[in-house]
């Protein structure tokens, strides 16, 4: 051979130099570096067994990732060294086993973990709050032989709806109140129910020309007033237990006669361990600590939750002439109707996480609304028939009074007070006055308000923005 051979690696003498390995001879120092001996080496390729046992251990969590380099932060946190890399997987570094890994791994993108409903009901204390909206009429029922219930309904009616309508309005007010302070809840709730009993019974003795038939109105507004602060708070199971001379009096009654003492003595007591509950309960509440001054909120924002409570009462009222058990009825489903309230709003959340436009969480939405809806008059329909009263009055009032209290859960109040208060007055007159269709006046006032609140709640209810 004639001229230079060039000595650098990569070069045409490859070949020869690698043959001369097998006679090794003396070299500089300089010249055994790490460069030239890799070259002079068998060249060795990624072991494809132990990356696909890599990969196949890791598939869980390799699938997700969207990049190469969450594979390699993987590797990383799971204390591949790059010596391990190396030696027991072939390749040169993190990064291309993590791209090799990436390669081998099928995308897979899972369903993030359901989260809690938010809107899950307390099933024994719904159907708790409506054996508690029935309970007071037990008193009803002991003390009837002492006095003319009949002749005296008018005092009692009015002092019952005046207490339903401020009762509404002061519920709302205190919840309000409940967000600044417990402290301002109680105080509202005290002045506000001592005034509530004061105007109702002050009302009910118009009628009563101030006979004796006062003071049961005012023991009966006293009731309610308290009733009602203890179910604001929550505090139902208390209220059950107050209640619990009247369960025990009318429970004695199929197997003997009481008396006259009994008959009037343990509603009595029954209204002074209720006094008591809800004294102890407000006492607590003003003794914790207030809270610091903000705005108060405007008493016209309650208004027209106390007018639907006046609309509602009246038209209870006006089905209540008609058909007493079928009241008896609609009060004990006022439980399940709360339930159910708990229900829209846990489903419509759920509707909302699967709804990929407006117009499908809009049919969802509709879909959710008349299952509830169904499902609370279905339940209302056997007692109806069994009592013999006109299922569609009752069912229609009690669509009207749910689609209402629907709405109003949402915060839209003053449709739900109009469009009732617009029934109540309609079916009024005509009960009046008897005006045409006459009986046919109720149901069909309440089917045009049950009517126009579902088409209300569609609307409004149907946009995402109100179950964020």
């Amino acid at each position: 051979m004639s001229g230079p051979m060039s000595l650098e690696p990569g070069g045409a003498e490859q070949d020869t130099l690698a043959l001369r390995l097998a006679r090794p001879r003396r070299r500089p120092r300089w010249a055994l570096d790490d460069t030239t001996l890799a070259i002079r080496l068998p060249r060795q390729g990624p072991d494809e067994e132990a990356v696909s046992a890599l990969a196949a251990e890791l598939a869980d969590r390799v699938g997700p990732a969207v990049h190469p380099y969450e594979v390699a932060a993987l590797l990383e946190a799971e204390g591949l060294s790059a010596t391990l890399v190396r030696e027991r997987y072939g390749h040169p570094n993190l990064f291309s086993l993590a791209s090799a890994l990436y390669e081998r791994v099928p995308r897979t993108f899972p369903e993030p973990p359901a989260a809690a409903d938010p809107w899950r009901p307390d099933t024994v204390r719904c159907l708790l709050r409506g054996v508690l909206f029935a309970l007071p009429a037990l008193a009803y029922l002991l003390t009837a032989p002492l006095w003319r219930v009949d002749r005296h309904a008018p005092v009692l009616i009015v002092a019952g709806v005046v207490s339903w309508a401020w009762g509404q309005a002061l519920g709302h007010r205190a919840h309000l109140r409940l967000v600044t302070g417990r402290r301002e809840a109680a105080r509202t709730l005290l002045t506000g129910s001592v005034s509530g009993a004061a105007v109702a019974t002050g009302l009910a003795a118009l009628p009563a020309g101030g006979g004796p038939v006062t003071a049961v109105a005012a023991v009966q507004s006293l009731y309610l007033a308290a009733a009602g602060v203890l179910l604001v708070l929550g505090r139902e199971r208390l209220l059950l237990a107050a209640l619990s001379p009247l369960i025990a009096g009318a429970a004695v009654l199929p197997w003997g006669e009481p008396g006259p003492l009994l008959r009037a003595g343990l509603p009595l007591l029954a209204l002074l361990a209720v006094l008591a509950a809800t004294a102890r309960v407000l006492r607590a509440g003003l003794a914790a600590p207030a809270a610091p001054g903000g705005p108060r909120p405007r008493a016209a924002s309650s208004l027209p939750y106390g007018l639907f409570g006046l609309a509602a009462a009246v038209l209870v009222m006006l089905e209540g002439r008609r058909q007493p058990y079928a009241v008896i009825a609609l009060t004990l489903s006022m439980g399940p109707a709360e339930w159910l309230l708990y229900r829209y709003r846990g489903w419509s959340v759920a509707a909302l996480r699967v709804s990929a436009t407006p117009g499908a969480f809009l049919l969802r939405s509709a879909a959710v609304l008349g299952l509830c809806l169904s499902a609370y008059l279905l339940l209302l329909l056997p007692p109806a028939l069994l009592t013999g009263s006109d299922p569609a009055a009752l069912l229609l009032l009690a669509a009207a009074l749910w689609t209402a209290l629907l709405l109003q859960a949402f915060g839209v109040a003053w449709p739900p007070a109009v469009l009732c208060l617009l029934a109540a007055g309609g079916a009024g007159a005509a009960a009046r006055l008897d005006l045409p269709p006459g009986p046919a006046a109720l149901p069909l006032a309440c089917g045009v308000a049950a009517a126009c609140l579902a088409a209300c709640a569609i609307r409004l209810l149907g946009r995402p923005s109100p179950h964020v």
